[in-house]
């Protein structure tokens, strides 16, 4: 496929097809992602691809319970969970948590997540990521400069066999009880689940902000970029 192809239509991708993914598929999917870039090289990735039906209904609902959270925000007319919100708007965002669950869908992704054909479980090494925004009176957000090109790169190696999948934060916010129920060390961090899989309807070109509305010149408020 195309490079720019590729990068012009992986999308974020939740409905699948019953086709199963084999695990010589996911493997081949690993060994192109793993040439990833990361701080120093030290690849602080690790990924538990998770069979057992048990775990996976597990994971299930621990991101079902934070997705109505997400939802909540949503439902409060809130960005969910931003970095910059205010404890008002945390408690107006808890207020529709019983809303969220109430337009929760059986057929929906959070709702069928143990269902995937395939769930990888990346976890991000912190003994080896080089945060260099750690000791700043904000977000720390550098460190994931460290593991999220590797799962991007998961998504693309996907796309190139015909597969399709979603990078997805969500179950994070129940880190510790996923750490308990894959029996990961404290030591790491749960950076993302990827479901994969083949996707129900073809891939399009996807719609994004043109260049000129995310750049400037020379200062933030500059003038747009733009070589003509």
């Amino acid at each position: 496929m195309d490079l720019t192809e590729a990068l012009r239509t992986t999308g974020a991708v939740r409905a699948f097809t019953g086709q199963p993914v084999s695990d010589e598929l996911v493997w081949s999917i690993l060994d192109d992602a793993r040439f990833a870039p990361s701080g120093g090289n030290r690849q602080a990735w690790h990924v538990i691809v998770v069979h057992d039906e048990t775990k996976r209904t597990a994971i299930r609902d621990l991101y079902l319970d934070a997705w109505h959270d997400y939802v909540g925000h949503l439902l409060a007319g809130l960005i969910p969970f931003s970095p910059l919100a205010s404890e008002e708007d945390r408690a107006a965002a808890l207020a529709q948590r019983g809303a969220a669950e109430a337009v929760s869908r059986p057929d929906g992704f959070a709702e069928t997540l143990n269902e995937v054909p395939a769930m990888l479980v990346v976890c991000a090494d912190l003994n080896v990521l080089a945060a260099t925004d750690r000791d700043l009176d904000r977000y720390s957000i550098v460190g994931g400069a460290s593991i999220y090109p590797f799962v991007w790169s998961v998504l693309l190696a996907a796309r190139g066999r015909g597969l399709a999948g979603v990078l997805t934060t969500i179950a994070t916010r129940n880190e510790q009880a996923v750490r308990q129920v894959l029996a990961i060390p404290s030591s790491y961090a749960v950076a993302s689940i990827v479901a994969l899989g083949y996707p129900t309807k073809p891939p399009t070109t996807l719609s994004r902000r043109s260049v000129e509305e995310f750049t400037s010149v020379d200062h933030f408020g500059g003038e747009a970029f733009n070589p003509s």
